[in-house]
Parts: structure tokens; C-alpha cells; sequence
């Protein structure tokens, strides 16, 4: 019976993986087709969406099925309710990339990056996709030193997502009403991800330690804008 508990545990570490492996390859297409104007690319991310959140439900649905049959205690219940929590995390992540996708869509054949932010938009999305490659392996080895890199980057990504927004508020900006309102959620979205990604990290910092409170000094929030 242990043995049969020990192996549900493994799938729901493996099942977790498989998420975030899938929501890594969403927000490198999402940000490659808001880059380059790919709607192909762009429905891609979309459509692949609900395969991100059907994952996620039947996982919530193993973890649920292990509170109620095997009552575990101690690490093994860490296990299940950090599973899913990051679960929820996971699917908003995809959530994200998807909603870059949609913007990537719903400007082509114009690219939805506004003009003078290209390059800011393109590192963003860079530091995106090592975040989201970062946090599949952290979940595969709890290697707390990722989670650390983790945090570093998106606070990258934060110093980016505040130049946007003093970009867009700034005298010199000449854009439309709808490149500032396409760069606004752009970067929301962005910056959201990798918040959604250090949720995650601190997530699995308490999983190794048991510790909430040096997970919360270890991976820290991005600020609110």
C-alpha cells in the first residue's frame, strides 16, 4: 500500500513537471509571435492552452483523491497541497502566454509591439522563457539555487515592466491610444508570468524546507503597478 502511495506521489512531481515543461514551450512561441507578428505561431499557444488547463484540473484531481484515500502527513502532505497550489500557478502562467498570444493575433498582420519598445519587449520575453525553462527544472530537482535565479530574474523583469510604463507616460511618447493600451497589458502580462513563476519557486522552497516564512525571504513578490 505504501508502495502504491509512494508511486501517486511520483506522479503528481511528474505530472507537475509535465506542466511546466508545457508552459515553457507556450510562452517561447507567445513571445516569438508577438515578436515577429505569427499569427500561426500565436493560435498555436492558444489552442494549446486548454491542454495546459485540462492537465492542470486532472492533477488537482489526483491530489484531492490522495487527501482523501491515504490521509498523508508531515512531507508527504507538503507534497500534495504544494502540488496544488503550484498547479494553480502553473495553469496562470499559461494563462499569460496565452494572453500575449491573443495580442500577437488580434494586431496581425501589424506587429503588436509598439514602436521604441522593441528591444525592451524582446528582452522581456527572453528573460520569460529562462524563467519558465528555470522553473521546470527547479520542479524536477528542487535545486534551491534556482529559485534564487528565479527571483533575480524578475526583478529584470520588473525594472523592465516599470520602463514601459515610463515610456508610455512620458512626454516624448507619440504612440496611439492603441499601442499604449497594447504595450500596457504587454507588459502586465510579462511581468505577471514571472510573478506567477517566483509563486511557484517560494512554493517548492517550502516544500524543501518546510520553512514559509525563509521562502518568503528568499523569493520575494514583484511590486504592484
Amino acid at each position: 500500500m505504501r508502495e502504491v502511495f509512494h508511486q501517486s506521489l511520483e506522479d503528481v512531481q511528474g505530472r507537475l513537471v509535465e506542466i511546466a515543461d508545457l508552459v515553457a514551450v507556450a510562452i517561447d512561441r507567445a513571445t516569438r509571435a508577438f515578436g515577429t507578428s505569427d499569427v500561426a505561431l500565436a493560435e498555436e499557444v492558444i489552442e494549446a492552452d486548454a491542454i495546459i488547463d485540462e492537465k492542470a484540473v486532472a492533477l488537482d484531481e489526483l491530489a484531492i483523491e490522495i487527501l482523501a484515500r491515504q490521509q498523508p502527513v508531515a512531507r508527504d502532505l507538503r507534497i500534495v497541497v504544494t502540488a496544488l497550489r503550484v498547479s494553480a500557478s502553473l495553469e496562470r502562467m499559461g494563462d499569460m502566454a496565452e494572453h500575449i498570444a491573443q495580442l500577437a493575433r488580434s494586431r496581425f498582420p501589424e506587429r503588436a509591439i509598439p514602436k521604441g519598445l522593441k528591444g525592451t519587449f524582446t528582452r522581456m520575453g527572453e528573460l520569460d522563457v529562462q524563467v519558465a525553462r528555470r522553473l521546470a527544472e527547479l520542479l524536477r530537482t528542487q535545486d534551491l539555487r534556482i529559485a534564487e535565479e528565479i527571483r533575480d530574474a524578475d526583478d529584470d523583469i520588473d525594472e523592465l515592466h516599470v520602463s514601459v510604463f515610463e515610456k508610455v507616460l512620458g512626454d516624448s511618447w507619440k504612440g496611439e491610444a492603441t499601442a499604449t493600451v497594447d504595450a500596457t497589458l504587454a507588459s502586465r502580462y510579462h511581468e505577471r508570468f514571472a510573478d506567477h513563476a517566483v509563486s511557484v519557486a517560494k512554493k517548492v522552497v517550502y516544500l524543501a524546507t518546510g520553512d514559509w516564512a525563509g521562502a518568503d525571504d528568499d523569493v520575494t513578490p514583484a511590486p504592484v503597478i
